[in-house]
């Protein structure tokens, strides 16, 4: 089978990773990839957003699957102009990917379809939204409707740094035009989970529960990220659980997007928290996310290429997945200064084959997956604000986590940071 992943983090260095261990994979192309998709597949140069670029490749070169990495070609119709010529795509369409696209339309699946979720309102009128802000107080979550590369959401402990999250959306437009339209929210107490599951129409495959570290700093502080690490599975969210929140938040959801003449393929992310009333749905996603999507493919056991070949071409109830019982860990290396624009570039990276060495050497499995990083002449160079991830497999949690940062003390990369904390919420359960 010849498949192509889309994007250029360490999601997709994951994908390709656990793609090219398939023995039904003849080739895989990563469009555009980085460094470390290049160890895996061919990187092509086609940038993830180029849909048109990406169907000419996928007819020039037989491509058998495409799996779309990030969520932005999946908005921009992605499966839809596949689908024109008979190509499967693991993803939504354009209407079903609106569930991560746009906040506010992901709300009013969730409100036809019964969905737990925070009481909320919509506003495109900044005096109405900052009325909203003072009748509810704080805390109170302001989110920009649009993607905002996991930094559109502010968790507003006091009226004043809500208000100022508004002034920053609506009228700066710190994230363009995704802050044109907002929602405000009542702010859940609880533990914050991932819940994804493989999903085509009817049919559900639930995964392992993970935990993601939003925040950049240690105690969840500081500004929000696109993740900092993750590790599964979470004792917050125990195994014998799947089934439950499977019928009562995703296949609702799946119903009511059927119900609109738009069924649902690939990968359904509910970002969950367990609160006192049970699980309520912070937002929906449309991909694996990352750095989850590292944590969990280390831990699923077999051949993940024909279970997503058959999500795609109708067939996935005919399939099953098996997972490892061991534990897995993620910590993000990001570069200092991130998840400002004005972050560090250009370290030279030393110590990858080091640190994956360490696994074996310790009784489990590390994996560098490479996220912002390019070569140059031979030599790994930092270029984006998530550098790589180093993920590892362990006995339990205490193990895979031991192994992770010990791996990562093997990375020399200046003006590093990464969070000291990955996993200790599992462990203090």
């Amino acid at each position: 089978m010849r498949v192509l992943v889309i994007g250029s983090g360490g999601r997709e260095h994951a994908l390709a990773w656990k793609l090219k261990q398939s023995p039904a994979l003849s080739a895989l192309f990563i469009a555009p990839g980085n460094a470390g998709t290049d160890f895996e597949g061919q990187n092509v140069p086609v940038d993830a957003a180029d849909i048109e670029g990406i169907v000419r490749f996928v007819r020039s070169n037989r491509v058998d699957l495409v799996i779309p990495g990030p969520e932005q070609p999946l908005m921009l119709g992605l499966k839809d102009r596949l689908a024109e010529i008979g190509a499967p795509c693991f993803g939504p369409d354009a209407y079903a990917a609106q569930l991560e696209g746009s906040k506010s339309f992901a709300k009013d699946v969730m409100r036809a379809a019964g969905t737990p979720t925070a009481r909320f309102e919509v506003f495109t009128d900044i005096e109405k939204a900052r009325d909203c802000v003072r009748e509810w107080g704080a805390p109170i979550v302001v989110k920009a409707d649009g993607l905002a590369a996991g930094k559109g959401v502010v968790v507003a402990k006091t009226e004043e740094e809500a208000l100022d999250a508004l002034e920053r959306m609506m009228i700066r437009r710190e994230f363009g035009d995704a802050g044109k339209t907002v929602v405000i929210e009542e702010a859940l107490c609880g533990e914050e989970v991932s819940f994804l599951a493989l999903c085509q129409d009817d049919t559900v495959i639930p995964l392992p529960s993970a935990q993601d570290h939003k925040a950049v700093f240690d105690n969840d502080e500081g500004p929000n990220t696109g993740g900092m690490g993750a590790y599964s599975p979470a004792p917050v969210l125990p195994d014998a659980c799947a089934a439950k929140l499977v019928d009562e938040l995703i296949r609702p959801v799946l119903r009511e997007l059927k119900k609109r003449g738009h069924p649902f393929t690939g990968i359904l992310y509910a970002g969950l928290m367990m609160t006192k009333d049970g699980p309520k749905v912070l937002e929906f996603n449309v991909r694996f996310g990352d750095p989850e999507c590292q944590a969990l493919l280390m831990r699923l056991d077999g051949d993940i290429l024909p279970i997503m070949h058959a999500a795609a071409t109708g067939s996935l109830a005919e399939t099953s997945l098996s997972v490892k019982q061991e534990a897995s860990l993620c910590v993000v290396l990001a570069a200092k200064g991130y998840p400002n624009s004005r972050y560090a570039k250009g370290m030279h990276i030393q110590g990858v084959e080091e640190a994956e060495a360490l696994g074996a050497e310790q009784g489990g499995e590390v994996k560098v997956f490479l996220a912002g990083v390019s070569q140059n002449h031979g030599t790994l160079v930092a270029s984006g604000g998530r550098v790589l991830s180093v993920t590892a497999l362990g006995r339990d949690i205490a193990h895979a986590r031991k192994l992770a940062y010990a791996a990562l003390e093997r990375i020399r990369m200046p003006m590093g940071h990464w969070r000291a904390d990955i996993g200790m919420k599992g462990l203090n359960r």
